[in-house]
């Protein structure tokens, strides 16, 4: 039994005595202990192999900060390793595929891999899960099919994936492949991952922003509204939300809320007023305060946290950064964060029209 479901009760439509708070890569390189077990694992992908401290890493922000929920300690870019690209990661250029898709031949060739080859994921969702032992939920995620298109065919990151959006003019027809490939991959990924104990999921679609609104709609969203359409809708009798977070793709929000997601994610692009003006009452957004802002001021902190209460005070929200946590990001600014997120919403109640919530649910059973 959950004993912190606030999470799972704002992203199903229910009332909440405030919005929960959760951190984009909460456990990462701004704690002195995630670094001191990376160090102990030896690398970063033998420490995301290993299920028992990839679990201790997941666990350590949640003892420094009272969070809302856990997340998977992984990396998108293990399904495409799984498919045979040969990912490293090196000391200040991050992921590296060996075996880049850059030609014809090695387009055709890729396939949906063996989920056996991925069991070290699950493995560590499970052990998450049990380690967690109920005191907040844990979330899956991947990265979107056109996320991952992007480092398989410039193989590595690269300021506007040149060479995959050159191929999505030049050869569509291979990007068209390796989309559907990655679609495929993802459905089965996640759903292995709720099979294995994940209690919400979360697409993350870095690299959608990148395109134009009719290549957006194309070669980011269809595809995950595709996945969304095919992943469970409950295990063990609960339901799986899923949230969806396309970094500058807040144009686009009504086409979001469409998908068939419970939640969207907003950068701090994005105006949270506006946002729920354009997706209404009955779909919780995430977000969505500038990861800088954690190195500044207690009264900045203070200022922005204000302004964000304000903004999501009696709707379905789910508090976060609009981006992953920076490393260097001083720990006491990212506690004062927390703490005054939580006093300055307590009480909030999120609550949305019966008449929407029966509808929502009508239309996800359908």
């Amino acid at each position: 039994m959950l004993q912190n479901r606030r999470l799972l009760d704002v992203l199903n439509g229910q009332s909440v005595d405030r919005p929960p708070v959760w951190l984009m890569r909460q456990a990462g390189r701004y704690l002195p202990e995630y670094n001191a077990t990376r160090a102990k694992a030896g690398s970063f992908m033998a420490l995301c192999k290993n299920a028992e401290l990839a679990t201790e890493v997941v666990l350590q922000p949640l003892e420094r900060f009272p969070l809302d929920a856990a997340i998977l300690f992984s990396d998108i870019l293990t399904v495409p390793d799984a498919m045979g690209l040969g990912l490293d990661f090196q000391q200040g250029e991050g992921p590296v595929f060996a075996r880049p898709l850059q030609d014809e031949v090695a387009v055709k060739a890729l396939a949906v891999p063996d989920m056996s080859s991925l069991r070290y994921v699950f493995d560590a969702v499970s052990t998450m899960r049990k380690a967690l032992a109920g005191r907040v939920p844990l979330i899956g995620f991947s990265g979107s099919p056109f996320t991952l298109a992007c480092y398989m065919v410039q193989g590595r990151s690269e300021e506007g994936f040149p060479q995959l959006r050159q191929m999505m003019y030049r050869r569509p027809d291979l990007l068209e492949h390796i989309i559907s490939v990655n679609t495929e991959a993802v459905v089965q990924y996640l759903t292995e991952q709720v099979k294995a104990g994940a209690q919400a999921l979360m697409l993350f679609d870095t690299w959608g922003g990148l395109l134009s609104a009719h290549d957006y709609q194309r070669w980011s969203l269809e595809p995950m509204r595709q996945i969304i359409a095919r992943l469970p809708k409950e295990h063990e009798g609960e339901r799986i939300p899923v949230i969806l977070f396309t970094k500058g793709g807040g144009t686009w929000l009504k086409s979001m809320a469409a998908s068939g997601v419970q939640g969207i994610g907003l950068d701090w692009t994005v105006d949270v007023s506006w946002a729920r003006e354009q997706v209404g009452e009955s779909l919780c957004l995430q977000g969505n305060l500038d990861p800088q802002l954690l190195f500044g001021s207690h009264q900045a902190i203070d200022e922005a946290v204000d302004r964000l209460a304000k903004a999501v005070r009696g709707t379905q929200h789910i508090i976060n950064l609009g981006h992953g946590i920076q490393p260097g990001t001083p720990i006491e600014a990212v506690a004062h964060f927390v703490k005054q997120i939580q006093e300055k919403t307590m009480g909030s109640v999120a609550k949305v029209n019966e008449r929407t919530k029966v509808r929502s649910r009508s239309a996800a059973v359908l």
